[in-house]
């Protein structure tokens, strides 16, 4: 078959790709590089809505994660001295609606956490934090996101959490450009100074004994 066509005598001949491509009514013969290509591979077509505007990641503030809130082990309270156990409840975030006039789902995923714990100390991670127990360690072991305070007080923490989001259209998910960190709220710690004493008899032998509960 003749790779070009003419419209007439003398006319400039046209590539027949190219009439199939910017014509409305095409011939029968007429197929679409794109869409009849045996050698296409359907995974690198971008699976989005080509309609679909450019999605930041500011276009999906609606659709964002509610603030998560911050615990201190053990029940907001602490030793000076002994790790202070910290845990910020932020998970994967899932949320149907509509954007651009167009139905959505939006998922959140932290990424990171950034600590303030109160004493002018920060630190980022990649973990929301475990609760001992579910660690299968005892009170006061350090862990990744666990503090040591030096002195007693009442400290004023918060937790960041940090997201990337993806969109899914109908046809998969697609990776949003950028992150969004929420800022979570205040959480006020209170430090303990520990005092021990060394005793010469147990409370039993001596109930006058520092320590011992009175009688």
């Amino acid at each position: 078959m003749d790779s070009a066509w003419s419209p007439g005598e003398g006319a400039p001949r046209v590539p027949l790709e190219r009439l199939c491509l910017e014509w409305t009514s095409l011939p029968d013969h007429c197929i679409r590089p794109d869409t009849d290509d045996p050698d296409r591979d359907p995974e690198q077509e971008d699976p989005a809505d080509p309609g679909f505007p450019t999605v930041t990641i500011t276009d999906l503030a609606s659709f964002a994660p509610a603030p998560a809130t911050l615990t201190g082990e053990p029940h907001n309270l602490g030793v000076a001295g002994l790790p202070t156990n910290f845990i910020v409840d932020a998970d994967v975030h899932t949320r149907d609606g509509e954007l651009f006039g167009y139905p959505i789902t939006a998922r959140f995923t932290p990424a990171s956490f950034t600590f303030d714990y109160g004493d002018t100390t920060t630190a980022t991670t990649t973990t929301p934090g475990t609760t001992w127990k579910n660690l299968h360690v005892p009170q006061f072991t350090p862990t990744d996101t666990s503090h040591v305070y030096a002195e007693r007080g009442t400290y004023t923490t918060t937790a960041h959490t940090t997201y990337t989001a993806e969109i899914d259209l109908g046809t998969g998910w697609n990776p949003v450009p950028g992150t969004l960190t929420i800022p979570g709220p205040e959480q006020n710690i209170r430090i303990y100074e520990a005092h021990t004493a060394l005793v010469a008899h147990t409370c039993n032998e001596d109930p006058t004994a520092p320590g011992c509960p009175t009688r």
